[in-house]
């Protein structure tokens, strides 16, 4: 396994939890629009990780095995948001009830220190990397 294979799994780990934290940054901004282009509230979203290989077909055993991650698309979450009586509200039904969007503040601002501790993680193994990479070159002079 070379230092470069390590970074690079590194890097779309990275990328992964960059993205994780922006999605749920949107979600914990819309987490009140009851009125979308779309039609209705705010529906939750949450990126969708898959594993995918790094190694070719002539790399050795350890190197096939390594994975880095990627995310192909964002899901929707389907489930409907709580209704909430506001008979004022413009989005109001007959009743006086609105459809709120089925974002939990407490579950998203959750997501959001595991997404930033998981990109801590992240940098720290990239510091390393290049710590080790460093060292190499000095034993080479």
């Amino acid at each position: 396994m070379s230092l470069s294979q390590i970074a690079d799994v590194a890097a779309s780990g990275l990328l992964a939890q960059r993205l994780r934290m922006l999605v749920t940054a949107s979600n914990l901004a819309n987490a009140q629009t009851t009125r979308t282009a779309e039609g209705g509230p705010y529906q939750r979203r949450d990126p969708v990780f898959v594993a995918r290989p790094i190694g070719g077909p002539f790399a050795d055993h350890l190197a096939r095995r390594l994975r880095a991650v990627e995310v192909p698309r964002i899901a929707v979450d389907p489930r409907p948001g709580p209704l909430r009586h506001d008979p004022g509200h413009p989005d109001a039904d007959p009743d006086g009830y609105v459809r709120m969007p089925n974002v939990d503040p407490v579950s998203e601002l959750a997501n959001l220190l595991s997404a930033s501790r998981s990109f801590e993680a992240g940098v720290f193994v990239m510091k390393k990397v290049s710590e080790m990479g460093d060292a190499a070159l000095r034993i080479g002079r």
